[in-house]
């Protein structure tokens, strides 16, 4: 009797400790986000209470955090994040409960189609709207760009993206790159995790301002092929950038707008 007690407290135990831990692992995937939230802001690339980002939650449940609809980038919080499921249900909501419809499509579409993908980013900012209508896209116009191209696909617009049969097509689309120009929309990134897409979407985010400067100043200049080619097999780590480039984004953050982490 005494080892089947044991063994029963064990077993308890051992949930409520499996149980914290992906509480903890969900606070901090919270924490990172919400940064990446006000980040965007700081940058100017946010869309008043449009545009979104989104990560998984730890856990076999296939839910994912996303911003209420409603909030400004810069006052999104860890706990004012909304969680939902694969439906688009609301599971969890700390205030504002809405969430953008559109938002949804989008984002659902790769956490469903992409088992890697940790979070997903997607903004309207002017320039990356701008290349996302160029006939061309995205030019190798610069060593960012070049860095940029071998992990850019592209996704034709078909309206607000309202219709969740888009997200067949936004997926196969998006195929295994890790960012994406919705053309005559936006630019759309994804990663394992918040630093890493954050970290995309901030190179993908400059090759378009450096591109829309460039082509305003007159006729460019193209590298030659081979420099292309041998920037697109040295952009192979890019995202490993993120070990670097996160923890001072989140330190220039706490200077300048720090409260995310509530």
């Amino acid at each position: 009797m005494k080892t089947g007690t044991a063994d029963i407290t064990g077993s308890a135990d051992n949930k409520s400790a499996d149980a914290n831990a992906l509480k903890n692992a969900e606070w901090h995937v919270r924490t990172e986000l919400a940064a990446a939230y006000r980040l965007v802001a700081l940058f100017g690339w946010d869309d008043l209470v449009f545009t979104h980002l989104s990560a998984r939650v730890p856990g076999p449940e296939h839910h994912f955090l996303i911003n209420p609809y409603g909030l400004l980038f810069h006052e999104i919080t860890a706990s004012s994040l909304v969680k939902v499921d694969s439906d688009g249900q609301v599971v969890e909501s700390a205030g504002l409960g809405r969430v953008n419809p559109a938002g949804f499509t989008i984002h659902s579409a790769v956490h469903m189609g992409r088992d890697d993908a940790g979070a997903v980013m997607h903004l309207h900012a002017p320039d990356g709207v701008a290349v996302s209508a160029h006939r061309d896209g995205l030019l190798p116009l610069s060593q960012t760009a070049m860095l940029c191209l071998a992990h850019l696909s592209y996704h034709d617009y078909e309206g607000v993206a309202l219709n969740l049969d888009e997200r067949e097509r936004l997926i196969k689309d998006l195929g295994n790159k890790s960012m994406m120009m919705l053309r005559n929309h936006g630019v759309l990134t994804a990663g394992k995790n918040v630093p890493e897409t954050f970290t995309y979407l901030y190179f993908l985010m400059k090759a378009c301002e450096i591109q829309v400067k460039a082509q305003s100043c007159g006729p460019v200049h193209t590298p030659s092929e081979q420099a292309i080619r041998t920037t697109a097999d040295q952009s192979q780590a890019l995202g490993s950038a993120a070990a670097l480039t996160w923890p001072a984004l989140l330190r220039l953050l706490d200077s300048k707008n720090p409260g995310y982490a509530v």
